[in-house]
């Protein structure tokens, strides 16, 4: 489905310079993952805001406030 942006990534990282790619829980990170769930309903590709949309704006505030949700996660 995705596989274009896959390889695009994978490619961008076998460039001579130092990634560094970190996992956050989405409950540590609202804004993103919100964006995340706007960019399912959008075409692939570089899409820009002038300024946040308003749904964007309350998760920004928890975000900026540090405010995280509880997540059981289990290790397998």
């Amino acid at each position: 489905m995705h596989f274009s942006l896959i390889s695009e990534i994978r490619r961008r990282l076998q460039r001579d310079w130092t990634v560094r790619i970190d996992h956050i829980f989405r409950e540590a990170n609202f804004a993103a993952d919100h964006l995340a769930s706007i960019g399912h309903s959008e075409t692939i590709g570089v899409h820009v805001m002038a300024r946040p949309c308003t749904s964007l704006l309350y998760w920004l505030f928890f975000d900026r406030m540090g405010i995280e949700t509880p997540r059981l996660v289990s290790m397998q």
